[in-house]
């Protein structure tokens, strides 16, 4: 009698650990239209000291727990002005839903966003002027 071996190599498992789906999330939202960068003040700090190294941090500003089969997602995000707030926060948890059934082949919970801050062209170029002296 010969042994029957299954049509699927469906042999082990997978793991997905969390940096990972939140390097995903994190590219997927800062994808959508109107995103201007992800996470607050300090964490977007430490993200462009990354970037002048030539290290960027896809994963700045989102965190995530992953389970057996689900995710849960919180993501922070600055919206550019005069976007609507609301609608860029949708198309975030749109975009990272997709993300994550489609890429990391699970489901999710929740996906959580915040909107940290509201960029304005032209606030920071201020701040990098040099006050001029009056001798």
């Amino acid at each position: 009698m010969a042994s029957t071996t299954p049509t699927t190599p469906e042999v082990g498992k997978t793991v997905i650990v969390d940096p990972v789906v939140a390097k995903v999330a994190g590219i997927a939202a800062a994808s959508v239209p109107g995103v201007h960068a992800l996470g607050g003040g300090a964490a977007r700090v430490i993200g462009n000291i990354r970037q002048a190294v030539g290290a960027k941090d896809h994963a700045q500003g989102v965190s995530v727990e992953v389970g057996e089969t689900e995710v849960a997602a919180d993501i922070d995000i600055q919206v550019d002005y005069p976007e609507q707030l609301q609608r860029v926060a949708s198309n975030v948890r749109a975009a990272v839903h997709q993300a994550i059934t489609e890429l990391v082949g699970m489901k999710v919970a929740e996906i959580n966003v915040t909107v940290v801050d509201v960029y304005i062209p032209g606030d920071d170029d201020d701040d990098e002027q040099p006050e001029a002296r009056v001798n």
